[in-house]
Formats: C-alpha cells, sequence, structure tokens
C-alpha cells in the first residue's frame, strides 16, 4: 500500500453545544481526590484529564475543550455518552422506582433477560443459552461463570489465558495472567494459566501457520499435569482486550474448546469488551472463531455506561445457583435493566454493528497505510472497533516502546484525541471508541496520530 497522504487533523463539527461548566476547579477536585480517594483510584496522563460532559462520540473537558473518545470509557460506552435512548429510559424508570430486588418482580429485568436470549447462540449440544444472571461488574459475572462451572462438573480447576484480564475481585484476579495487573500478594488456588494465541510475540517462538497453532495445544499439557485432570472450566477473551488487543489464529479457540470438553471442564466467553456488535461481523465477539460457549460473560458496553454486567448459560448450568442461596442486591435493579435493554434496542435500531464493521474496516486500512510510514508502528490488528496499534523501538528485535506509546497518548490528548493503551508492556495503543464514531471521526482520527507520530520521528 502507498503511504498514506492525511489533512491535518481536525476534529469534525458537531451539533452539541455542553453547559458552561460552574463546578470546582480541576485544580481543587485533584487536590481533594489526592487527600480524599485511594492512591490506587489511578488517572491518565501527566496532567490529568477532567471530564465534565458527554454526548456520543465525543466528550468536554471543564473549559469546554472538545475530544473523540476513542477509548469509550475503558470500552464501556456502546452505542454513545448520553445516548437520548438510553438517557430517556434510564430517567423515565429513576423517576418511577429507582430500586427493588430481585425478590420481587418487576417487568424490565424479564424483558431484558429474553432480549439478550434471542442474541444467544445454541450450545454445542443445541441446547440455548438462555438463562442470565444479573450483577453490577464484569468481575462479578465471571466470579458467577466460575462457581456455577464448578457447581456443574464437581471440579475445582480453572484455567484461563496468560496476558488475559478478567477483573478485580479476587478470583478474577486469580485469572488474570497480567504482569501489571495481578497482585502477587493475593494467589489464588486452583487456577492455572495456559498460553495465548499472541501471533506478533509467540510466547513459543514459533510462526503461524507453521506452528501447528501448538499454543492452543498447551492447554492440554496444562489440564493433566497441573490440575491435573480435574477442569471445572476454561475462560478466555476471544481478542483480549487489556492485554493489547490480541487477536488469536482463527482455528484457537476451535482447539483449545475441544480439549477442555474432552476433559469434562466447561468453556466460558468473557464479553466484557468483545461483545455487542463491537467486532462489527457478529454480535459476539466468539463468533468469530466459530464456537459456541457454554457459559458467556458481559459487562460494560451491556448497558452504555450503566454498573451493570451480566453471565448467561443453558439451563442445565444454571440451575446450579439453585443449591445454595446466592443474592446480589443491586444486580438486576430497574435503573440498570433499563439502561441495558435501551442500549440493545439501539444497537438493533441504529445499525450500530454494522457501523463497527465499516468504520472499523477504514481504520485499520488507516492504521495499516500508517504503519508502512511509521517505523514505530510494528502491529495493526484486531476487528471491528476494537483495534491495537502495537509500537516498537525497532521492528526486527520488536523492544517495546513503552514511553513512546505514554508519548503518544499525552501528544494526542493534547489534540483532543483521547486513546488508550494496553498489553503486557504497555505499548499498545487501544482504539474502541463508542460504535456511533463517523467515517469524519476516523479520519481526525488517523490524521492526529500520523502527525503524533511524524513529530515525534517515528
Amino acid at each position: 500500500m502507498p503511504p498514506v497522504d492525511l489533512p491535518q487533523a481536525q476534529l469534525p463539527p458537531c451539533h452539541h453545544t455542553p453547559e458552561p461548566y460552574d463546578g470546582p476547579s480541576r485544580d481543587e477536585v485533584l487536590a481533594l481526590r489526592h487527600q480524599y480517594v485511594n492512591p490506587g483510584v489511578l488517572t491518565y496522563y501527566r496532567d490529568p484529564l477532567m471530564i465534565v460532559e458527554g454526548n456520543m462520540q465525543y466528550l468536554w473537558d471543564e473549559t469546554g475543550k472538545r475530544y473523540l473518545d476513542a477509548f469509550a470509557g475503558i470500552v464501556t460506552v456502546s452505542v454513545g455518552h448520553c445516548h437520548p435512548h438510553v438517557a430517556q429510559a434510564v430517567q423515565a424508570q429513576a423517576g418511577r422506582l429507582q430500586h427493588t430486588t430481585t425478590i420481587y418482580l418487576h417487568p424490565t429485568i424479564a424483558k431484558f433477560a429474553a432480549k439478550l436470549a434471542s442474541k444467544m447462540p445454541s450450545d454445542p449440544a443445541g441446547v440455548p443459552l438462555d438463562r442470565t444472571y444479573f450483577t453490577n461488574s464484569g468481575s462479578e459475572a465471571n466470579e458467577i461463570a466460575v462457581l456455577m462451572s464448578r457447581e456443574f462438573t464437581g471440579n475445582q480447576d480453572v484455567v484461563a489465558l496468560r496476558n488475559g484480564y478478567h477483573g478485580g475481585t479476587t478470583t478474577a484476579m486469580g485469572m488474570t495472567a497480567h504482569g501489571t495487573w495481578k497482585f502477587p500478594s493475593n494467589p489464588q488456588p486452583n487456577i492455572t494459566h495456559s498460553v495465548p494465541g499472541y501471533c506478533y510475540r509467540c510466547p513459543l517462538g514459533l510462526e503461524y501457520p507453521s506452528c501447528d497453532v501448538k499454543c492452543a495445544h498447551d492447554i492440554k499439557n496444562v489440564i493433566e499435569y497441573q490440575t491435573p485432570g480435574q477442569i471445572a472450566c476454561f475462560i478466555g477473551e476471544p481478542i483480549q482486550g487489556v492485554g493489547g488487543t490480541v487477536v488469536p489464529p482463527p482455528e484457537f479457540f476451535s482447539i483449545v474448546y475441544d480439549i477442555v470438553r474432552q476433559h469434562g471442564g466447561l468453556c466460558i466467553a468473557d464479553e466484557v469488551q468483545g461483545g455487542f456488535g463491537r467486532t462489527g461481523k457478529h454480535y459476539w465477539s466468539h463468533q468469530n472463531w466459530g464456537v459456541k460457549p457454554d457459559v458467556i460473560t458481559m459487562a460494560k458496553g451491556i448497558g452504555n455506561g450503566a454498573p451493570l454486567a451480566a453471565v448467561t448459560a443453558t439451563e442445565p448450568v444454571a440451575s446450579t445457583m439453585t443449591h445454595r442461596v446466592h443474592f446480589n442486591t443491586f444486580g438486576g435493579n430497574p435503573v440498570s435493566m433499563a439502561s441495558g435493554l435501551a442500549t440493545m434496542e439501539v444497537i438493533d435500531a441504529e445499525g450500530i454493528q454494522e457501523n463497527a464493521a465499516l468504520i472499523g474496516d477504514f481504520l485499520i486500512d488507516g492504521l495499516m497505510q500508517l504503519k508502512e510510514k511509521h517505523p514505530l508502528i510494528g502491529d495493526v490488528r484486531g476487528m471491528g472497533l476494537m483495534l491495537g496499534v502495537e509500537l516498537v523501538k525497532d521492528p526486527t528485535s520488536k523492544e517495546p516502546a513503552s514511553a513512546e506509546a505514554a508519548e503518544l497518548m499525552e501528544k494526542t490528548k493534547q489534540r483532543g484525541l483521547i486513546l488508550g493503551k494496553g498489553g503486557l508492556f504497555g505499548n499498545t495503543m487501544r482504539i474502541k471508541p463508542p460504535m456511533c464514531i463517523t467515517k469524519d471521526d476516523a479520519q481526525f482520527l488517523l490524521a492526529t496520530i500520523d502527525e503524533c507520530l511524524a513529530e515525534m520521528g517515528g
């Protein structure tokens, strides 16, 4: 492909006018955080960004400066900040009934569960995944998925993928084998890790396809020699998110799922970041690999910003929750249910998934052209609007360009573009905007990255 020649980066016009901000100053807010908020609550950027308003794909700081949000609140805002249909549904429900626990009947939880069931594939035996348990976060959803798997199989051991991310609760952190997130002081028993399908940095030092996808076959050794053979479940993100948008070989998950099932385990697809049409061609990211999980967990984009998550399973697996009393006070609350149902309605009505595919293809093509132009870009990968750009100091050695990734984030922020970063070395730019992003927005994104890399000499 010829090198891309982009016009000067300029944010597309926006018809939304933000309200004048009259709250505490940024310095006052920063001082309050330093004094009263746990220091573990981190901020991005050397000079932390303060956001006070959002509309669709855009955000505004306290000075009225506008930004294109290409990180969607860490892949949480699926159909747009303050989307009117979602906002109206939440406001109407909040004005009628804010909370009632699931020990009472309420129509919205049943309607939302039915809507989710309509989007689910059948399990390998043709049994539908149609029983949903609602929680407040993806961490909780993954905990419930593991609990059900252990109850269903009678086994305790869990196998996750290295470089994965599954949340911040105790078990979820144990499944998270990502160097910058896992607490070494908090090891979890009965959890082991298998090799991911990370072709750009193959942990086995092999090349695809001559490798025979040995990374996928590694799970057989893990199950037989580390569990040993008593696996309850395997959990994996179909495309690793925090790990740097790692896209495995197309046959990776079918091999892994087959091996897990041969040993009596269940297969869990963590769709917290890849679900709800984000990868474009399919509603769920695991569908890109032609596999059917036994359990699906979801969060983030499920409610367009609401504290909402869910775990969906077949009736036999889901019925294990009746073995003991398990209760979630806020899981399934009417306001979150209204937000989730409205979000799914927007995805269907406004062609959000189709837009993710269209704009995603445009971005991938543009990023590949930038890769030819800028040697700092070592790899471009992803699907739809779940994209990663890995930066390296040298294309041959693939030495991670971690400092350069941090610098690129600072420079794009100055120009009105918010990106994320991730990967084991913090050197992968994560591009995962609200799925209402337009082609003009995508052009601005590409032009901004182009300008910033040129300025950095990369």
